[in-house]
């Protein structure tokens, strides 16, 4: 097994160090504002509050100083069949769009929008479905909750001291 001698090893971290790397969380990343400092809308469906118990997992529950306006929109569409043209698989689309702002205010200080995708299969009876459908919304939610706040950490940098 080859390892590297201390002398390439102490180049690598100083071309590491030259690349203008910040740890999110160190003292010149912007990441430690957003920790507990987050407050989220109610959410109004199933999926969203999933959504915001994953964002509070990883963030905290907050007041604020800051407010996350979020809109979340989930689309499904049928992507294999039998013969007979029962649908057996399905694709969820979901889509978060987002701007973070002072409580109170209306200037947004970072927004943006994320994308992704999640399937299950229909397959076992009703029941199953229905559960398997759930299960794929909530996982949906946990990536689109990940894909915004890390987002929100590479943007954390640009907000207000």
């Amino acid at each position: 097994m080859w390892l590297p001698d201390r002398r390439t090893f102490l180049i690598s971290l100083a071309a590491l160090a030259g690349c203008g790397f910040t740890p999110v969380y160190g003292p010149e990343g912007g990441g430690g504002r957003l920790l507990n400092a987050v407050a989220l809308p109610e959410p109004d469906r199933r999926y969203t509050y999933d959504f915001n118990a994953r964002f509070e997992e990883r963030l905290g529950r907050a007041s604020g100083p800051y407010f996350l306006k979020r809109q979340v929109q989930v689309d499904s569409s049928g992507l294999g069949s039998l013969a007979d043209g029962q649908t057996t698989r399905y694709q969820l689309t979901g889509r978060a769009t987002y701007s973070l702002s002072l409580v109170g205010s209306e200037e947004v200080l970072i927004s943006g929008r994320t994308d992704a995708f999640t399937g299950y299969s229909a397959t076992g009876s009703t029941a199953a479905t229905q559960a398997a459908e759930r299960d794929a919304k909530r996982r949906l939610m946990v990536i689109l909750a990940d894909q915004v706040i890390d987002r929100l950490m590479l943007d954390a940098n640009k907000l207000p001291q």
